[in-house]
């Protein structure tokens, strides 16, 4: 079987632009209450900040490139959280996870919670959703400010066979309905169809949310293979060497050996060559999706008076500090791509300022000529690159923050600010080192500056460790870590290669490459869970089987 990562189990440089005033006064909406701009907002699961043809030669996205070429590149977008459930909550809701209250993949309670499209719904704007909600386990029953809703169960599928090797199923207003092809297309089908029915005397919303290109990375048949001669490089900070994990927490190195690491990669001996490939071929699948949206917009005259917004929830490493995948807060895990055009947007620009997954709420309502919430913690960044005058103060920092998930134990709790210069990150509950990076000098983050003696160093060390506790208050002024209930062991298989001495673990944690027992730490305890686990390896064999079948087809 190829080389791949489950969907059960994985929930799954730049320097920072100029400096705003602070501070938390509603600037007047942008937009007047008539002819308000529709809205089209396109997320992508775990797409890289630098996932555009634009920036990476060895690729192709025309269509993403389009829209940052016409409308305006967000150069230093970022997430606050680098985890697909507590991203989502921020993007909807404005809030910081620590407000929020959705601290990782696990079900949550929603119920307090409120999210912009019931604010544009209420002002008159048709809403629909497309695709991958994934926070609260609220998958059946989310129709959160939405008329119109399409929603993925979980992760998903690419393929309509889910993990357990049955018909995957679609929520489609709260009725189960099977899925029928690629997944990637079936979205765009469904955004399309509704899109022809609405009301054209009324402003809509469609949140269109991708599976794509989350792994496991199944590109459409049509793409597998365009990208089958390309090479992709290695990040400096990949080997295994004293000089890469000088100065950097025990933690990070030992996670090398794990679900997250490049040397036991989801539980398998990975061509990371070909991962990246796979990845890449199923990006082409999305980008001809935002084509086809934006060429529906384009043919009717909509896309002067449409905003459209591309973006990603969260970044992903491919090697960078021996790890895959995310969670951690380094630049590769929390920087995410953004694009967007259309009215209050500028054409051609590059925006240097620092914006994040938090502003986008207040961004869109601000769009819509709807005063921004005062719980949100975001401010609108609509505007930025142009000559707005009334434009919202804006902070030059944020902070991030990652709470330790019993599902992937290998991170700790990770407590961060990033300021256009420097980077600060604290852990929670684990004996190690903290960091600091000059980000403007140190976009690779190499050298920690931690344990520096001169006084620059030191002032700045004890200014960020302060600022970033003040900053992680919650609304109520207090500091709290959250954490759901345990149901498993979590995904805490490591690999003994041969001639060499391994941290001293369990021996009962030890496997080979791709055991047939890889999902058994996500599936919850029960009496004979290793059938379960059995039957959900042999679902992941199904999947391969039909694509190579389909590729066969295609061939002939």
């Amino acid at each position: 079987m190829k080389n791949r990562l489950t969907m059960l189990a994985l929930c799954c440089s730049v320097t920072g632009g100029a400096a705003w005033a602070q501070g938390n006064v509603n600037a007047a909406p942008l937009a007047p209450t008539q002819n308000k701009p529709n809205i089209v907002y396109i997320l992508l699961d775990d797409q890289r900040y630098d996932a555009f043809g634009f920036i990476n030669p060895r690729i192709t996205t025309p269509h993403m490139d389009e829209i940052a070429r016409n409308g305006t590149w967000f150069k230093n977008a970022f997430v606050t959280t680098s985890l697909s459930s507590p991203s989502r909550a921020s993007i909807l809701t404005g809030m910081y996870v620590h407000n929020h209250g959705v601290s990782d993949n696990n079900p949550s309670d929603l119920s307090r919670l409120h999210y912009f499209p019931e604010k544009l719904r209420d002002a008159g704007y048709q809403t629909a959703f497309f695709g991958k909600w994934h926070f609260g386990g609220a998958d059946k029953t989310a129709k959160a400010g939405f008329d119109r809703w399409v929603g993925l169960l979980g992760q998903g599928d690419y393929y309509p066979i889910n993990m357990f090797g049955e018909q995957a199923m679609l929520n489609i207003d709260g009725r189960l309905t099977p899925q029928k092809g690629y997944i990637t297309d079936e979205l765009t089908d469904y955004a399309l169809d509704w899109l022809n029915q609405t009301d054209k005397n009324k402003p809509f919303m469609i949140y269109l949310s991708h599976k794509g290109v989350h792994a496991d990375f199944y590109p459409a048949v049509r793409d597998k293979g365009k990208l089958a001669s390309v090479n992709f490089p290695l990040p400096d900070t990949w080997a295994d060497t004293d000089a890469n994990y000088a100065g950097k927490p025990m933690w990070v190195r030992n996670q090398r050996n794990s679900w997250h690491g490049v040397d036991y990669p989801y539980n398998k001996k990975m061509d990371l060559q070909q991962f990246q490939r796979d990845y890449y071929e199923t990006l082409i699948g999305v980008d001809n999706s935002v084509g086809k949206v934006h060429a529906w917009l384009k043919q009717r005259g909509l896309d002067k008076n449409t905003i459209i917004m591309v973006m990603g929830d969260n970044g992903f490493m491919f090697g960078e500090h021996g790890l895959i995948d995310k969670r951690a807060a380094y630049e590769e895990s929390m920087r995410v791509p953004l694009i967007a055009s259309g009215p209050g947007f500028a054409k051609g620009q590059v925006v240097e300022d620092v914006v994040a997954n938090i502003d986008i709420a207040p961004t869109l309502l601000d769009a819509a000529g709807i005063a921004k919430p005062t719980n949100y913690d975001g401010e609108s960044f609509l505007g930025l690159g142009t000559q707005r005058k009334n434009m919202p103060p804006r902070k030059d920092y944020f902070v991030y923050e990652y709470f330790w998930e019993y599902n992937f134990p290998y991170t700790p709790t990770t407590l961060a600010i990033r300021t256009p210069e420097f980077k600060y990150i604290q852990y929670y509950g684990v004996w190690d080192k903290e960091e600091l990076y000059n980000i403007a000098k140190d976009p690779q983050e190499k050298n920690n500056l931690i344990d520096a003696t001169d006084k620059k160093t030191i002032d700045t060390k004890i200014a960020l460790r302060k600022k970033l506790f003040e900053s992680l208050k919650d609304h109520n002024g207090a500091n709290i870590i959250p954490y759901n209930e345990r149901n498993s062991q979590g995904m805490v298989f490591r690999h003994q290669p041969e001639g060499k001495k391994l941290a001293d673990f369990p021996a009962e944690w030890l496997r080979g490459n791709n055991p047939r027992d890889k999902y058994s730490g996500v599936i919850p305890d029960e009496y004979h869970k290793e059938q379960a686990s059995e039957k959900v390896f042999a679902s992941f064999e199904k999947t391969e089987r039909l694509v190579a079948e389909m590729l066969k087809q295609r061939q002939e």
